[in-house]
């Protein structure tokens, strides 16, 4: 994992270059007579996923292919206007334009009132993840809104990561945390912008569901996906989710957390010096460790130290 952040410039080509290593290989040509220095670029790299906040010293047109990769370009203040191959796409606050990989997209006019977060993922990476969440071929849009519902809690998600990405050096730089946080930014993402299905497998729920239970128990600490919990059921993601609610009352990642706490909870009463909270906690596939020591005492009525020292 990488991070690459700078706040000055002294001139374009600076800016250009700082762009192109952060988000995409592009061509841009300022507009106006703004200073490059009052540009600024930071972004933070989870996977195969890459998250950019950019602002411009001053207006400029952009053009790029987005080789490789699907751009998701959110306008956090300012319009947004792009010519996604031939069709005009206006984004404003809470709105998002999907640019494809391979596809050309000009920029008209980016100006400095204007700042952008981009989404970067790989091709290959959202393809894969779009199979195994929809269970079938799926399409973007052009555009998602970003308001309400499943759209506002993805940026919200993405809002989060950036910054604990990029500004904290601690548990959020291991590669097994920033796997998990990309397929789960790549899976909120893909149920953000693609509509509802129908369900037309009711019959395998209890089958499936029993699959993924089965998984969990022998493997608790794994660090599991939502895409590869329903790709071991043979299911979409939304599929396995209304299983799990059906039969379980609950999600699979509620389920899960349920599991890895009854873990923790067996070490912890058997378990002496030198052992650690922490320790017991990160084997069992806990890494928030706040939430563990509300959830321990809720349901054993005493602090995970408290049992460790009995």
């Amino acid at each position: 994992m990488g991070t690459y952040s700078t706040t000055r410039f002294t001139d374009w080509h600076e800016v250009h270059e700082a762009v192109a290593a952060a988000y995409f290989p592009h061509e841009m040509r300022p507009l106006t007579t703004g200073a490059a220095s009052r540009s600024a670029l930071k972004t933070a790299t989870i996977g195969s996923c890459r998250i950019t906040s950019m602002r411009l010293g001053a207006e400029v047109s952009v053009a790029t292919d987005h080789p490789g990769a699907y751009g998701v370009n959110i306008p956090v203040s300012g319009r947004f206007e792009s010519v996604v191959g031939k069709t005009a796409v206006l984004s404003l606050p809470g709105q998002a334009t999907i640019c494809p990989p391979d596809t050309r997209t000009v920029i008209p006019h980016w100006s400095p009132s204007c700042r952008l977060i981009g989404f970067k993922v790989e091709k290959s990476y959202l393809q894969h993840e779009m199979d195994r969440v929809l269970g079938r071929p799926g399409k973007l849009p052009m555009q998602i809104d970003l308001r309400s519902g499943r759209g506002a809690s993805w940026l919200k998600f993405v809002h989060t990561v950036f910054h604990q990405v990029a500004d904290d050096a601690g548990l959020w730089r291991d590669s097994l945390v920033l796997t998990q946080l990309a397929g789960t930014l790549t899976t909120a993402f893909v149920l953000a912008a693609t509509p509802d299905e129908e369900d037309s497998h009711r019959g395998a729920r209890p089958r499936i569901v029993k699959r993924v239970i089965d998984a969990i128990h022998a493997d608790p600490a794994r660090a599991w996906t939502p895409g590869e919990m329903a790709e071991l059921a043979g299911v979409s993601v939304r599929r396995l989710q209304q299983g799990f609610r059906e039969c379980m009352n609950q999600t699979p990642f509620e389920y899960l957390f349920e599991v890895r706490l009854e873990r923790a909870h067996a070490e912890l009463v058997s378990a002496g010096p030198p052992a650690t909270v922490a320790d017991i906690a990160f084997r069992c596939g806990i890494t928030h460790t706040g939430r563990f020591a509300a959830a321990y005492r809720d349901r054993y009525g005493s602090t995970p130290s408290e049992t460790l020292k009995r």
